[in-house]
């Protein structure tokens, strides 16, 4: 089946750039990506910014009809209410987020989100039209005891009971062992735990959904490793995290296909 997903290259910021470094970076990203005539109908690019630089990041992308997406970090499972310092879905909608990343690593273990809660959070996400970008990953005890795929596809398939077979979804594998570690995984390693996520996919959702859905490899991603992750067949694109602060790398990931043969 000939595959017909655009790539998605994701900057996750986590806690870092307030909002007018959000708008500064934006802007030369922007301006970068065209001058090197980027095309986004080949190569989705979007960013991935705290909650405090969103409404200025959509005001930079609207008021100068910027190609690029950008989403939020973490969603609420709930709509309203008395929840503390959580963050509707309904709220992100209205700032235009085009996705949201659900079941980080991070969320997971600082924060104790098990795959219960990431599944609530996905449905939040899915009921007010943001895309979720769900994440799964082992931890390097995890991938010894139990082998490569058993833990994000069990993670996977938890999250994604009750979901429609219709709904838009994104995919991030991030193995835990290899997030600001330095440490990365094969390429072939990285396809075989993706494939199997790609089966998950259809056994959960139907073949349709696994077919079109994209799914990416985050962990310790750089330019000068992109482009082999990108050769494979069940690696749709990247969830960068730390080389996403960087201009020239960022972009640099995002053109990976000058650098692939």
């Amino acid at each position: 089946m000939v595959n017909t997903r655009t790539p998605l290259i994701a900057g996750n910021w986590k806690m870092n750039l307030d909002h007018l470094q959000a708008i500064a970076f934006v802007q030369k990203l922007a301006w970068t990506l065209k001058d090197a005539g980027h095309k986004y109908t080949d190569v989705e690019v979007s960013v991935f910014p705290p909650f405090t630089d969103i409404r200025s990041v959509q005001n930079l992308v609207e008021a100068d009809k910027l190609e690029l997406a950008y989403g939020a970090q973490d969603v609420s499972m709930h709509d309203s209410g008395a929840y503390t310092g959580e963050i509707p879905g309904g709220f992100l909608n209205a700032l235009g987020c085009s996705y949201v990343i659900i079941g980080h690593s991070e969320r997971r273990q600082y924060h104790g989100e098990n795959d219960e809660i990431v599944g609530n959070k996905v449905k939040a996400a899915l009921k007010h039209g943001v895309v979720p970008v769900l994440c799964v990953g082992e931890t390097e005890a995890e991938l010894e005891e139990f082998g490569p795929s058993a833990v994000p596809v069990a993670q996977l398939k938890k999250a994604l009971e009750g979901v429609s077979q219709d709904a838009a979804i994104v995919i991030a594998y991030e193995p835990v062992w290899a997030i600001g570690t330095g440490k990365v995984a094969t390429e072939e390693q990285a396809e075989a735990v993706c494939a199997a996520i790609r089966v998950a996919l259809g056994e959960v959702l139907g073949d349709a959904a696994a077919q079109r859905t994209r799914i990416l490899y985050g962990g310790s991603v750089k330019a000068n490793n992109i482009a082999g992750f990108m050769r494979q067949p069940n690696i749709d694109g990247a969830l960068v995290g730390g080389a996403s602060l960087d201009v020239a790398e960022f972009s640099s990931i995002a053109r990976f296909q000058k650098h692939v043969i």
